[in-house]
């Protein structure tokens, strides 16, 4: 089997983990829509109290990208290397899921919050609401899905379109998110704060 094709069982464990997650949000104290009172579609500001909030915004094209990153690690464990047996391909999406899941609870842990606001182009960060998270893990299986249907080709291309696109628009996206958390570099957050994203 060449694909990471799920069966009812591997996605019923994938939203298990997703009920997990925003339980743990909820216990977390994470309110669970924006508190402006309002759910919306799109929310194009990154610095202000509705980011991260609502179901879509310039975050968004980096939780895809996550979900066909998720699919070529799972491809590369369950398929390349043969891990689980002939059935194991079919485990790449609850992976997926769990992956991205860890990261939404760790993402609104106060010490994440932090940092992101310290590092990043997020200088008013205060975390995710609960729906903006299962939304998000919801794009991460589109990207998934997306990944899983499409040439290997075009998967790589819809993803350095998305980074190109956010980078020119908001001046972040997924590779500078990644860069600022781990290894800040000044002439990047200058970069962005001339851009009036910072």
């Amino acid at each position: 089997m060449g694909a990471l094709i799920p069966d009812r069982r591997t996605v019923l464990v994938a939203l298990a983990i997703t009920a997990a997650a925003i339980a743990i949000l909820l216990a977390m104290g994470r309110s669970p829509i924006c508190e402006c009172g309002y759910v919306s579609l799109w929310h194009g500001q990154i610095n202000d109290a509705g980011n991260s909030q609502h179901i879509t915004d310039w975050y968004t094209p980096s939780h895809i990208i996550h979900g066909m990153i998720f699919y070529a690690f799972g491809w590369w464990l369950f398929v390349k290397r043969g891990l689980g047996g002939a059935q194991g391909y079919r485990w790449g999406f609850p992976l997926a899921v769990l992956l991205e899941a860890a990261w939404e609870v760790l993402e609104n842990t106060p010490m994440v919050i932090n940092r992101f606001r310290a590092v990043t182009a997020n200088f008013g960060y205060s975390g995710d609401s609960v729906l903006n998270s299962f939304a998000d893990i919801g794009w991460m299986s589109f990207g998934f899905w997306l990944a899983l249907r499409l040439p290997v080709r075009v998967t790589v291309a819809l993803a350095v379109i998305g980074e190109l696109v956010a980078g020119y628009v908001v001046r972040d996206n997924l590779t500078l998110n990644v860069i600022m958390l781990l290894y800040p570099i000044d002439a990047i957050a200058e970069w962005q704060a001339a851009g009036g994203v910072a």
